[in-house]
């Protein structure tokens, strides 16, 4: 936070900083207020995860836009402009995200979110710039603005009333692919999301969980079938589901073999997880469903991704249209 702070103080005279205290252990508190004394700061009782964190601070801020960003991203001079400029001329999307860059390599897309984020029919998430791990450099190729499935939490700007008004992020989640769950509900509510590019961000990740960790891995694979139970329509459910099934244990035995055992052993309790506490969404299944406008999201690719990328070697997202 001390490194990227003074970034986002010096780039956005247009907003308040605010910074939420997810119940740090460390002085990060007194370093705050000695060092940062212009920076409004909410502090919560204990680590709520980065879901049920911003729906504790957001519950106290009263303005029209939030901006949700990592204390890991760097900002750029004008970065809100953009941002601003076509919420207030597009009253109907709900949700933007910047160009987001990583910071170690500033021609590189970063991995969670680039420069939009997509879905396939079998729900697993991809960018505008980065497919699995195929992460692409920035040549300007994603430089217009696009509408998108689902805007990273990295670097969301949200209208604040819409945020609380579709029930927030899901706590539940604690962390992974809430932010993906939240823009589903919103584009079935009819709200659209968009990617502004010309609004741009550097993003370090990885600094709660790298990608290697089996925690990560667990809570991806948890959380995507609770996604995918809460919201997507009946006729598709059941198969879906089911091919989700076959590539999830694939996926576990692939990484048994080739030494990632934690991560194996991740799929299986994620799995067993999903089966013993899904009823328990079955409330807010109804609810969402009640709530669709727009059953058949356009965001949302009608085909494998899986398929493009390992048989067809559609590699690039520009490849796949």
């Amino acid at each position: 936070m001390h490194r990227f702070l003074p970034s986002v103080i010096a780039n956005s005279p247009e907003a308040e900083v605010i910074v939420a205290d997810n119940g740090s252990t460390d002085e990060s508190l007194e370093m705050l207020q000695e060092e940062f004394p212009s920076v409004r700061i909410i502090v919560l009782d204990r680590n709520y995860g980065f879901a049920e964190g911003y729906n504790k601070a957001l519950a106290e801020i009263e303005e029209i836009y939030t901006v949700l960003l990592n204390s890991d991203v760097k900002v750029t001079n004008g970065w809100l402009i953009p941002l601003i400029d076509y919420m207030e001329e597009n009253p109907k999307v709900a949700v933007c995200q910047p160009k987001i860059l990583d910071e170690a390599q500033h021609n590189m897309f970063e991995y969670a979110g680039a420069s939009g984020g997509f879905m396939d029919i079998l729900c697993y998430p991809f960018c505008r710039g980065r497919i699995f791990d195929t992460i692409e450099k920035d040549e300007g190729q994603y430089n217009t603005p696009i509408s998108i499935f689902w805007a990273s939490g990295a670097a969301m700007f949200v209208r604040t009333d819409i945020f609380r008004k579709v029930g927030g992020l899901d706590a539940r989640f604690f962390a992974h692919q809430e932010e993906i769950d939240f823009c589903w509900r919103l584009h079935s509510r009819g709200y659209g999301i968009v990617c502004l590019p010309q609004s741009k961000v550097y993003h370090v990740g990885g600094g709660t969980l790298n990608k290697d960790n089996p925690r990560k891995t667990y809570l991806n694979f948890r959380n995507n079938l609770l996604m995918i139970h809460k919201n997507m329509q009946s006729s598709d459910m059941f198969w879906v589901m089911l091919v989700r099934y076959i590539l999830d244990y694939i996926a576990m035995v692939q990484m048994f073999f080739t030494g990632r055992r934690g991560d194996a052993m991740a799929i299986i309790r994620a799995r067993f997880e999903f089966r013993h506490i899904c009823h328990e969404f079955d409330h807010i299944r109804r609810t969402n469903l009640a709530a669709t406008v727009c059953p058949r999201i356009p965001e949302m690719m009608r085909k494998s991704l899986l398929w493009k990328y390992y048989i067809c070697g559609k590699k690039k997202f520009s490849d796949l249209k």
